[in-house]
């Protein structure tokens, strides 16, 4: 079942959608400010699993990146600089964020994506990106498809191309607490990475890239974890290029409720929301999972390329499975 109803009105006075899709086990919410994947409910259970807000002020405002679709370039770009096809390019940067953070004020999280088509469990919104927006260069088409591949499981597909060499690395940034508590401490996590991406102060990557075994971001047998414990905003290297789609990371609610996210992406950023809040609520109240490109890629040689050139198409694909324990 698909449902489409409207969700409220943006500072600047256009329309948000929510689009409802419900199949067997699973009832999500995706809005069409930012690609938001709003709520996400399962059959018996009694709370949302991501956290998500009902006004358009939040999301507008401290929760800008809670849920959204995250492009051109999720993640940093250090001192909102990189090279494209051997030109280096500076970015613009949101306030207090040099880094060219989540691609700045040209990020898609800030836009009202157009509904482009709805269906039986599924929904298409897109968005045309200009050139020189953000001073990224292209003209820019990207598509996301939510749908629900299985009575357990969500799929997000995107896809984009362009019109000239620029940069393009996508992610869902949803925070998620499975038990409903007042944070997500006490989950288990496990994630299928051998390596990670150590980072300086500016949470930009050092260009090491580190093995996993001996330190606090061995993940790979899973064990509990919590905001601060260890504390995390660390890109886990899955492998050094976009692959088939295959399971990367399990996390486990104290509730036994389990989340499966498979991706083709060649990393997952975990971020512990220590520094993430929602109104009313306390830093650490959800874990952000973003299945993605390496940050900073194009700043460091032997980091998998985020470039997009005409004539090719960006692809991701990106699932959550649960499972009540």
């Amino acid at each position: 079942m698909t449902r489409i109803s409207e969700f409220g009105t943006t500072a600047a006075g256009q329309t948000v959608q929510a689009v409802t899709l419900s199949s067997g086990a699973l009832t999500v919410r995706i809005l069409t400010l930012g690609a938001i994947l709003q709520d996400v409910r399962l059959s018996g259970v009694d709370r949302g699993l991501t956290l998500g807000s009902d006004k358009i002020a939040d999301y507008e405002g401290p929760m800008r990146f809670h849920g959204s679709l995250i492009a051109p370039v999720a993640n940093r770009l250090r001192d909102g600089r990189a090279p494209i096809a051997g030109v280096e390019h500076r970015f613009q940067s949101a306030p207090g964020h040099p880094d060219a953070l989540h691609s700045g004020p040209a990020g898609t999280h800030l836009k009202v994506w157009n509904l482009d088509e709805a269906g039986a469990g599924h929904v298409t919104l897109g968005l045309h990106l200009p050139d020189g927006e953000g001073s990224f260069p292209g003209n820019r088409s990207l598509r996301v498809t939510y749908s629900l591949a299985a009575s357990d499981t969500l799929r997000m597909e995107v896809v984009a191309d362009t019109d000239r060499p620029t940069l393009f690395n996508a992610a869902n940034h949803s925070y998620w607490n499975l038990d409903g508590s007042a944070n997500w401490q006490g989950h288990w996590l496990k994630i299928a990475a051998d390596a990670y991406l150590p980072a300086d102060a500016a949470v930009l990557p050092t260009g090491e890239i580190a093995a996993v075994a001996g330190t606090e971001f061995d993940f790979r047998e899973g064990r509990i974890a919590g905001p601060g414990n260890p504390p995390l905003d660390t890109c886990f290297c899955l492998s050094r290029g976009r692959v088939a789609l295959r399971p990367v990371l399990e996390l486990t609610g104290v509730s036994g409720l389990r989340m499966v996210l498979s991706t083709t992406e060649p990393g997952v950023q975990v971020y512990d929301g220590s520094g993430a809040a929602r109104p009313g609520n306390a830093g650490g109240e959800g874990v952000a999972i973003e299945a993605q490109g390496w940050p900073d890629a194009p700043n460091h040689q032997g980091f998998p390329s985020v470039a997009l050139n005409p004539g090719e198409t960006y692809p991701q694909i990106t699932e959550w499975r649960f499972a009540k324990g």
